[in-house]
């Protein structure tokens, strides 16, 4: 087993506020995480009128459009974030949900573009994606078979991992499906060069540090300074406690994992001319 890729997403547990995004970055980079994640969308693309119209309460007012727009960071929040991954030395990516999004995104030097669960049949999304040349990462959630192989196949050698995935929030035990990590290596991944992973959505870092173990070599995770602060992803999310804890337990698992052969350890060698008979 190789080295695990850790994600910590960010997403929109920022709350609109850059302080809170620069302290999850600050965590995230302390932790030892590889990459944090962002959303971003362009509110009027991605959501109807009447959506946008819709009551919805919330710290910024008392409509849908009211709190994705105080939830959206725009050009010198991003900016911002771009600056203070460096100062920090952790890189970022981001999730967009709409072609503009993913025009607004090249402005930076990404490492990946990850295709959404809900995006994943967007054909014309995937199609600016496709055209910025960017190594892509896809969750598989509320997708099938067909849906998530018809999108590899249309991005090609472009897609570099490809998530397992389930997209409720925060998802029961008997939704996780573990062992659909090793369908997706034998059944999609077999003769590709992209990798397999897992992106979490259930509470806690144990099912995390078990996909790796069921062989993920990339884990993606909700963080957040506070669980109970407000925000739909905020129960799904990892506190910074538990960050490092799984950063600790993955580590290990690493190492322990070991690559399967028939080996006798240098430390046997002494027990062995000991005890063997």
């Amino acid at each position: 087993m190789g080295k695990v890729i850790l994600v910590g997403e960010i997403g929109i547990n920022h709350n609109g506020d850059i302080n809170i995004a620069k302290k999850l970055i600050d965590m995230a980079s302390w932790a030892g995480l590889d990459y944090v994640k962002f959303q971003k969308r362009t509110i009027d693309l991605v959501y109807s009128k009447e959506e946008l119209e819709a009551p919805r309460e919330s710290p910024w007012g008392t409509t849908f459009r009211e709190q994705k727009e105080g939830l959206e960071f725009d050009r010198a929040e991003y900016n911002e974030i771009d600056r203070y991954c460096k100062e920090r030395k952790i890189k970022w990516f981001a999730s967009p949900w709409d072609i503009e999004a993913v025009r607004f995104l090249e402005r930076y030097d990404l490492p990946y573009t990850k295709i959404a669960s809900p995006m994943i049949t967007n054909s014309r999304l995937l199609q600016e994606i496709k055209n910025t040349g960017r190594s892509v990462i896809i969750s598989t959630g509320m997708s099938t078979r067909t849906e998530v192989l018809n999108t590899a196949y249309y991005l090609g050698k472009k897609v570099e991992y490809i998530l397992a995935c389930t997209s409720t929030y925060p998802t029961p035990l008997q939704e996780v499906n573990l062992n659909f990590i090793r369908t997706l290596k034998n059944e999609v991944l077999v003769g590709s060069k992209s990798k397999v992973g897992y992106s979490n959505h259930s509470p806690g870092i144990f099912l995390s540090a078990v996909a790796a173990s069921f062989g993920a070599e990339m884990l993606e995770f909700h963080i957040t300074l506070d669980r109970a602060m407000y925000g739909s992803d905020q129960a799904a999310s990892v506190e910074p406690g538990q960050v490092i804890k799984l950063v600790k337990y993955v580590k290990a698992l690493e190492m322990a994992l070991g690559d399967g052969s028939w080996t006798i350890f240098p430390g046997e060698e002494i027990i062995r001319k000991k005890l063997r008979k």
